[in-house]
């Protein structure tokens, strides 16, 4: 089944933009929060922010890298088209995340397109004032190391992920894999993605998604809570991933 992806360019949309001009803001945005007041100002002068609807595209795969992005507030989702027509998920992020930094750093178009999954927020930084933080502010260059070494675990994690034969098992691994935070010894998902979206993300069906988070709730393992998904026993379903 095929995500609607509109084939928008987002300088299309007219009023999206608007300048970003309140200081405070500026230093909510991670990425930002270790600079010296005089860089915060020339980052003020250059970030614009653009507003999108759910379902906009906000990076079109194959378009120039003139921009590093932020995610202020709203959730999206990289995502590819493969020569079959099947849409491929790729990671969701939230709040406080950036992106766009790959084809920047390898001045090279983008890799994949980008999706909002509710009404966004996004934070534009042009690339030259991108990069010459990336190499002149050290909290940048370590802020930056840190993400892209997450970012090579999170996709060695995501290639073992895809290599699961048992459909219903890689369902328990990405459940495993995508807690937010621990309460005692329940984990916790906050942002737990839609059935199509987890589906597209380890390609499978969104029937297969659905049929083994109804098991996994059947045996106790889950519990879905008003805005979140709790796993109840972590312990079970690290046994169930073990389980020949």
């Amino acid at each position: 089944m095929k995500l609607p992806i509109p084939q928008v360019e987002p300088q299309a949309q007219p009023n999206a933009t608007k300048k970003l001009d309140i200081t405070v803001n500026i230093r909510k945005i991670p990425f930002f929060s270790e600079l010296s007041d005089s860089e915060v100002e020339k980052v003020k002068e250059s970030l614009r922010v653009r507003l999108y609807s759910r379902g906009n595209v906000i990076l079109q795969k194959g378009s120039t890298a003139d921009s590093l992005l932020f995610l202020l507030s709203g959730q999206i989702q990289a995502v590819d088209i493969t020569n079959d027509g099947r849409t491929l998920g790729y990671r969701i992020m939230t709040a406080g995340e950036f992106f766009g930094e790959l084809s920047i750093i390898n001045t090279t178009v983008r890799s994949a397109s980008v999706i909002a999954l509710s009404e966004t927020l996004v934070a534009f930084l042009p690339a030259a004032h991108a990069l010459h933080l990336f190499m002149h502010s050290p909290p940048v260059a370590r802020l930056m190391l840190k993400h892209l070494a997450t970012r090579i675990q999170h996709d060695a994690e995501q290639r073992a992920l895809l290599s699961i034969q048992n459909t219903s098992k890689r369902v328990f691994s990405f459940v495993a894999q995508i807690k937010d935070k621990s309460d005692g010894n329940r984990n916790i998902i906050e942002n737990m993605p839609t059935h199509q979206e987890i589906a597209s993300m380890i390609n499978t069906s969104r029937e297969t998604v659905t049929r083994s988070l109804q098991l996994l709730a059947k045996m106790g393992i889950i519990q879905k809570e008003a805005h979140y998904l709790v796993i109840v026993k972590p312990e079970a379903l690290q046994q169930l991933l073990h389980n020949p």
